[in-house]
This record gives structure tokens, sequence and C-alpha cells, in this order.
């Protein structure tokens, strides 16, 4: 079963189109939560190899989970099935939640903090107050985790929406964000490390940042953090954040930059675009195309990176690759996400025989659409529809122009997320 769940509709028969998919469907295949997690992690007798590190299990009292973020769930069930009783308690908190045997899992929202984020936080908190030196702590840190782990400094919940709306609604970068979310926070930019302080941590981070900063990915609960007070602070101010939310003032705290916090605590990047934009040139090659992988640390607003690669010099059997995160202004009232309207802006662009697709690794692009595939028969199509692309872009409404004229990649939710994989390919 493809995770493309729309690809038979979307394959029309432009063999060009077909490539596409195909060579998209394989970065998507080569991120899953389970196939990443089962070449990193094993079990042999009483000892656990995570990334050739070995852990014994007789070293330790209690052995607890923690996972954040949009592979926190997938990542549970795989941790679960290797490690079975050994698990003493957990906590699971993703964008939808199941049946696990031995952690709770509970749903969160996503990309706004919210009352039942904090509550869920709190239980973390609670759950690992009193872990000690014999203890080891076993963290699942995802993308998707900056909002889902919520335990705000100094102001409430709806303060906290109000400031991440205005500043996702002023095109600050996820670096900006997270910069800001960690010193509004009680247990981001390294304090969850603090928290836990002196017991062992093994933190396995799939990272969905551009150049996999891991201190940045879910704002690094159990990473040293580098930025300052006065880093978030300048993030606030250059937006006019807080005039913009109507608040006078603000506490914003210090993060720990004591190093003990984190002598005990190892921080392994399990999986990156990287694996996925290899693997696509790999599939692309096989295909008999000539293929670049252009960058994986995309970003731009993506209207404007649309059209930068719609314009890209024309090459015979040519794929360029791109993974990354772009950005979307919003001005309008519209439904869409970055992926859609990256693609929207290119349409209009395309020259006859490219194919240009944009998808969220997540399968979320802000709706149910992971994202989306256009080339000129889409923009015929909305021509002989009489639907003007400008106005949907003036408007941020990408999703219902896809959904109406067709194109919208459909996967539901992953259980991956490694930011977004872009693909032009020429016939």
């Amino acid at each position: 079963m493809t995770i493309i769940k729309n690809i038979d509709e979307l394959r029309s028969e432009s063999k060009i189109r077909k490539d596409a998919l195909e060579i998209i469907e394989v970065g998507y295949e080569t991120i899953k939560t389970e196939t990443v997690l089962g070449k990193k992690i094993s079990m042999q007798g009483d000892d656990i190899f995570i990334d050739n590190n070995t852990y014994a299990f007789s070293d330790y009292e209690n052995i607890y989970f923690i996972g954040i973020g949009k592979c926190a769930f997938e990542g549970a069930k795989v941790i679960e099935g290797i490690m079975g009783e050994k698990i003493t308690d957990g906590v699971v908190l993703d964008v939808y939640a199941g049946i696990l045997k031995k952690i709770k899992s509970f749903k969160g929202t996503h990309p706004l903090p919210s009352n039942e984020n904090i509550s869920v936080t709190k239980q973390m908190v609670e759950l690992l107050g009193n872990v000690t030196e014999k203890d080891l702590v076993i963290v699942l840190i995802s993308g998707g985790g900056s909002a889902l782990l919520c335990l705000p400094h100094s102001i409430d919940c709806d303060a906290l929406i109000q400031i991440t709306s205005e500043l996702m609604k002023s095109g600050a970068d996820i670096n900006e964000i997270n910069t800001v979310r960690k010193h509004l926070s009680e247990i981001q930019g390294g304090q969850l490390a603090e928290l836990v302080y002196p017991a062992n941590i093994v933190s396995l981070i799939f990272s969905d940042v551009p150049g996999d900063d891991i201190s940045v990915i879910a704002s690094g609960p159990t990473v040293r953090d580098e930025s300052t007070s006065d880093d978030a602070r300048a993030v606030l101010d250059k937006y006019n954040i807080l005039e913009k939310c109507g608040i006078d003032n603000i506490k914003i705290k210090e993060t720990p930059k004591d190093k003990k916090y984190f002598e005990k605590t190892k921080n392994i990047l399990v999986v990156s675009n990287n694996d996925a934009l290899n693997a696509m040139s790999d599939k692309a090659k096989n295909l008999g195309y000539e293929t670049e992988i252009r960058t994986s640390e995309l970003s731009g607003y993506a209207r404007d990176v649309g059209r930068v690669f719609a314009e890209e010099k024309k090459r015979s059997k040519y794929c360029l690759l791109a993974g990354g995160e772009t950005t979307v202004k919003i001005e309008g009232k519209g439904k869409g996400g970055r992926n859609q309207e990256c693609v929207l802006a290119a349409i209009p662009y395309l020259p006859e025989g490219r194919i240009f697709a944009s998808v969220a690794s997540d399968g979320i692009d802000n709706t149910d659409a992971a994202g989306a595939i256009g080339d000129t028969d889409i923009f015929r199509k909305s021509n002989d529809m009489n639907i003007n692309i400008d106005d949907y872009l003036q408007e941020n409404n990408s999703y219902e122009f896809f959904r109406n004229v067709g194109g919208q990649i459909k996967t539901g939710s992953t259980g991956s997320n490694v930011s977004d994989l872009l693909i032009l390919l020429d016939d």
C-alpha cells in the first residue's frame, strides 16, 4: 500500500508525473519512523543498543520513555515492541493518540499551544520529577514538539497562543520562533535535561529544521541552548509582537547554560531530510534522470521559492531536489500551507514538460493535504475554469485552488517529520 493515498488519481497519463510521484513515495518510505528506529535500536539479552551505544538494564533502577512531536506515537510503539516490560513508565504527546501497553498516549494540538498540551506536559514533569542518577530516561523528540511540549513561564496559555500566532503571521522563521519559545518556557531550551539531572538521558531526535540544528528541533528540550533572553527579546521587537498582542511587558527566562546538566545526556540525530533526499536522488537516477540535490536547508517565502524553481533553466531528463522549510506571510483569510502555496506560485511559470511538487513529510500542510503537484495541465485547467491564481495567492487560499483544480497530494498523518521535500522534474 502506498503512502500517497491518491497516487493513482494523480498519475494521469503523464510519465513524468508518474515518475515524480514514485520519487516522492520513496522519500516517504525512507523516513518511516518504524524503519528508522529499527535500524538504530536493538536489544540483546539485558542490553539495549542505541546507535552503537550500549546500555545495560542492570545499571538502572527505572527506565522511562518520553515522546513529543509528530513521530512520538509511532516511535513509542517501536520502543515498546523492542523493550517491552523493561519500560517502567512513560508519556507520549503527539497530534494523535492510541493504545500502548506501558506508555500513556495523549493527543495534543499543533501548531498552536493549548491547555491540553500544558496538562500533559505537567504529567511528564511529575513523572520525571523524582528520577535519580540510577534511572535512564529515553526521550523521542520530533517536529511539532515546540507547540506540543508546553509549559509557559510567567504567562498564561492565551498569551502564549497570541505570541506564537503573531510570530507565524509576521513571517518569522523557525529559528526565530523557537528562540522565543525557549525563553517563554519552563521545559524547553535544555530545561528538560536540567529537570532530570543527574539521571541519564538518551534523546532520539528527528530533525524537521533546515541545517539539523538539534537545539532548534522541538525547541531543544535536552540540548544546551546557545541563545539568550536578549535574543528572544530582539525577535519580539523585530516583529513588534508584544504591541500586536496588546501586551505591555513580559518576563523572559534565561535557559540553563551550566554544562553539568548535559554531561549525562546523549543527543542522537536519528533522521533528517538528507535521508529522504538521498533516497529520492537514487530513485531518480534509476529512472534515468540527471539528479541534483540543491539544498537540505531551503528557506524563504513559499511563493518566492516556487517561482524560482519554476524558472530554472530547463534541462532534458533532469531532477532537482531540495528540502527545508519555507515561510508563508499570512495576508488573506484563505486555507492552505506553505507547500501548496509554493506550488501554486510556481504554476504560471512552469514550462511544458516540467513537474514541480512540494510536500510536508508529516503529511499535514496546515490542512488534510500533504502538499501539491503542479504542471501546465493544471495551469490550463485553471484557465478553462476561469480561476485566477493571483486571487488565490492573495488570499493564501492554495488549499481551495488545488481542491477545485486538482493536484493535492494526500497521505494523511505519516508519523514522520523531517521538514518539507521539493522536486522539480524535466522530461
